[in-house]
């Protein structure tokens, strides 16, 4: 945690929202018609209609939705710096993490992009503008951050509007760890005793289907019953456990982040769900959460990793109930972090995170969420300051308001913002857009004047022209002594890939690159979005329609 107090303040305006209110707390609670009132970022009352008006909002006329209230989406697995690229065409089955991220097609369209982009400075501003603005649109009011790297080998994440699980400020939202030392992810005893410290500790785990995958799990056995996990503990995809596994991983506390579509598209296979919610009982449930993991191999934001989930469920066997999995993004996420007092469900006392969507009228309340695109978000407010809407929904005006459309549909944005970087401040999203999208398409070029101030050298290299700037702090570059996929060894053997192996000289990275289209904002404003993923190879084959009818719902 940094100095300066919290990023996310209790202080906003006081305004309502009117229409059906899905409160995902406890009981699943539905007002079908009523009221959320919002002061000092916070839900003071929740009201039906016809209710007297709460007291000290006797100025304050709800504005009338039309539509249905949720918690705002919480996204507890994605790796936002990526966020700018497009759908990855993925041209095989893998079968674990290091296959793919080996691949030469890999590397040209993704690590090579990334590192040239990593290493301008002058463009990390607009990167950070674009895909938190990504995630807004989405209705995602909690993801994971964006980090920088220092020539001095300090590392800080930037400060925005989304709320970072990372890095909060703020003992009433504990900041989850992510990342661990390289000497105690050699060790199972020693990387339980890190992890027993945090309240939440986000875990890359056993990401593939083969014996390499499933041996990152056995890595974190020590012995006997004893194993390196705790309620903190959970444990990103899990593609490769079975149902013993995720008895352990149930009994001792820990959870599990679902990542369904990049699952699918990397390796024709995701978690089994139905397994592990099956784990868990009422005195000790087994916890899941949602996360759209990046957009070369995932969805552009929660809302549509939801809709993924969606109709995985409805072609296995209903593994979860539409209420059940809007819970996933929203109070299973909040309980996982450690955050349920605050945000996860709406509640008098937790925090004004919320989401609008367009329909009020549908028999099933949870129906708005999961049909239709991204052009259904009509509202989305981060701690009581309405961040995102339509402008009849926004209560905030003035210079600092930025319009935008999304599928055609005329949309506003707020991103003003006290304890926000200076450099993202001074950045609108209409700016950040146009230089990323020029960037993209100039990649090799600005990769070449890099590679002009620099002696050739592998792929990793650093630019000298940097020396001193920071970078984007990409880990898959960046060795610092922490790893974000710590690989515990199995009998003596690592079970990842080793960073430092000698190897061949690599080409310059100019040579990978080609122009590239910045990827659109949403699926609404994406015409050839659903069929590419029509394209994908390893899709099951029910997805891709599945995922039309419901965009076109």
């Amino acid at each position: 945690m940094t100095n300066g107090g919290p990023i996310d303040p209790a202080t906003s305006p006081s305004w309502a929202v009117a229409g059906r209110v899905v409160t995902m707390d406890p009981r699943s609670s539905v007002v079908a018609d009523g009221a959320v009132w919002v002061k000092d970022a916070g839900i003071a009352a929740i009201t039906k209609r016809g209710d007297p008006t709460p007291d000290g909002f006797d100025n304050v006329v709800p504005l009338e939705t039309g539509g249905t209230i949720f918690p705002g989406l919480i996204e507890l697995h994605n790796h936002v710096a990526y966020n700018a690229l497009p759908l990855w065409q993925v041209p095989q089955k893998y079968t674990n993490r290091d296959t793919w991220g080996n691949s030469d097609q890999y590397h040209r369209l993704v690590t090579a992009p990334m590192k040239t982009i990593g290493d301008a400075t002058e463009l990390l501003p607009a990167l950070v503008r674009y895909v938190e603005c990504k995630a807004l649109v989405g209705g995602v009011t909690t993801t994971q951050g964006i980090a920088l790297f220092s020539a001095a080998g300090i590392r800080r994440y930037y400060r925005g509007i989304v709320r970072n699980v990372e890095e909060t400020n703020d003992p009433l939202f504990p900041e989850a760890g992510s990342r661990i030392a390289d000497v105690d992810a050699s060790d199972p005893q020693a990387f339980l005793n890190e992890i027993e410290k945090k309240k939440c500790f986000l875990l890359h785990l056993s990401e593939g289907t083969d014996q390499a995958a499933h041996e990152h799990f056995e890595a974190l056995h020590i012995s006997g019953d004893d194993w390196a996990i705790a309620p903190s503990l959970a444990g990103i995809h899990c593609v490769a456990l079975q149902p013993p596994d995720f008895g352990v991983l149930c009994s001792k506390g820990g959870s599990m982040v679902w990542s369904p579509f990049s699952n699918l598209l990397l390796y024709g296979q995701t978690a089994d769900v139905g397994v592990a919610k099956g784990t868990g009982t009422a005195q000790q449930p087994f916890k899941i959460g949602l996360g759209s993991d990046w957009s070369p191999s995932g969805s552009k934001s929660l809302l549509g990793e939801l809709r993924v989930a969606h109709v995985y469920s409805q072609n296995n066997d209903s593994v979860f109930s539409d209420t059940e999995l809007v819970r996933l993004a929203t109070l299973e996420g909040a309980e996982i972090l450690g955050w349920d007092k605050l945000v996860g469900s709406i509640e008098v006392g937790k925090r004004a995170d919320l989401l609008v969507v367009a329909g009020q009228n549908d028999a099933e309340p949870y129906a708005p969420l999961l049909h239709g695109d991204e052009r259904q978000v009509q509202l989305v407010s981060i701690n009581g300051t309405p961040r995102f809407g339509s402008p009849a929904m926004m209560v905030t005006d003035g210079p600092d308001i930025e319009s935008l459309e999304v599928g055609g549909q005329q949309r506003v944005l707020y991103l003003k913002q006290a304890t926000e970087d200076p450099d993202v401040s001074a950045l609108s999203f209409a700016q950040a857009q146009a230089n990323l999208k020029d960037a993209l398409l100039n990649i090799k070029d600005i990769r070449l004047e890099q590679e002009s101030k620099q002696a050739p050298g592998a792929l990793g290299a650093a630019p000298d022209i940097h020396a001193g700037h920071a970078r984007l702090a990409l880990d898959e570059f960046e060795h610092t002594d922490f790893t974000q996929r710590p690989h515990l060894p199995l009998e003596g053997a690592p079970t990842g890939p080793t960073d430092h192996e000698a190897a061949a000289p690599a080409p310059p990275i100019s040579s990978l690159l080609s122009p590239i289209d910045l990827d659109p904002l949403t699926v609404a404003d994406d015409s050839g979005f659903l069929e590419r993923v029509a394209a994908e190879m390893n899709l099951p084959e029910y997805l891709s329609p599945g995922l039309l009818a419901l965009y076109r719902a």
